[in-house]
């Protein structure tokens, strides 16, 4: 029974960290080169292959210049209101109405999904961010997205409109693709892929090269080593002269 048990029991291979860490830093210039690779690619794909977009914020605060806020439930009520708000900022009837009067040649599906309304934390404001390909549409969306918002939110409450803390602007930088970090991500991903070849290579080499291997691969135990001995014409102009004539005593 033990034996059929040692028969059956699969091999377990030992993978040496320290063996593995010198196979990558004899051939580190190979890493060298996947990370410039790596980074060349990623910045040629971001800067020539991809579409920049700009985001362009407009900021508004729900409680209208003639309201008073006189005790702690009036702002209590305000934090619960703006997260209502929220959710209307991207409701299909203030949106299509934004498309209308822009006359925007695209649908409510396609433009909600590039707006984003936040609520700053302990306050009763909400940003309104659009992002577009295009700096200059970014902001009008931006700002009749707000001013549609404001006239939904004085007819839901009926009262003023809320005051406008921030327009938005016409954005002079991109907010995405990020090029210094794009091309970090991918200068790493290029090393890490030939890190990751080197080491596939050396696991699945299976040669022999020294003694340990002998008993790695083949499972036998090595009674006896015998050095390599270069014959005369290999061992010419080289450091070690030995030949097998010599070797043998001739």
């Amino acid at each position: 029974m033990d034996d059929r048990m040692k028969t059956t029991r699969p091999e377990e291979v030992e993978i040496d960290l320290l063996e593995l860490a010198t196979v990558i830093l004899h051939k580190f210039w190979l890493v060298i080169i996947g990370l410039v690779v790596g980074a060349a690619a990623a910045f040629a794909v971001v800067n020539y292959a991809m579409t920049p977009k700009y985001k362009s914020t407009a900021t508004i605060y729900i409680f209208s210049k003639t309201t008073s806020i006189t005790s702690l439930a009036d702002l209590q009520i305000g934090s619960q209101l703006t997260e209502d708000f929220q959710i209307i900022a991207k409701t299909r009837d203030v949106v299509e109405k934004v498309i209308y009067k822009l006359d925007l040649d695209t649908s409510y599906e396609a433009l909600v999904n590039h707006i984003t309304v936040t609520n700053p934390a302990s306050s009763h404001m909400l940003q309104v961010t659009v992002e577009d390909t295009d700096p200059e549409q970014a902001a009008k969306i931006s700002n009749a997205l707000s001013d549609e918002l404001r006239d939904q939110i004085s007819e839901i409450m009926n009262t003023d409109k809320p005051s406008v803390v921030q327009r938005a602007s016409v954005p002079k930088a991109q907010s995405s693709p990020s090029v210094r970090r794009d091309t970090v991500i991918g200068a790493i991903l290029g090393a890490l892929l030939v890190m990751v070849a080197l080491v596939i290579r050396h696991l699945s080499d299976d040669t022999i090269k020294i003694s340990d291997d002998v008993h790695k691969y083949l499972g036998l135990d090595v009674l006896a080593e015998f050095p390599y001995i270069r014959e005369r014409g290999e061992a010419k102009g080289k450091g070690g002269r030995y030949d097998r004539h010599a070797a043998a005593g001739r």
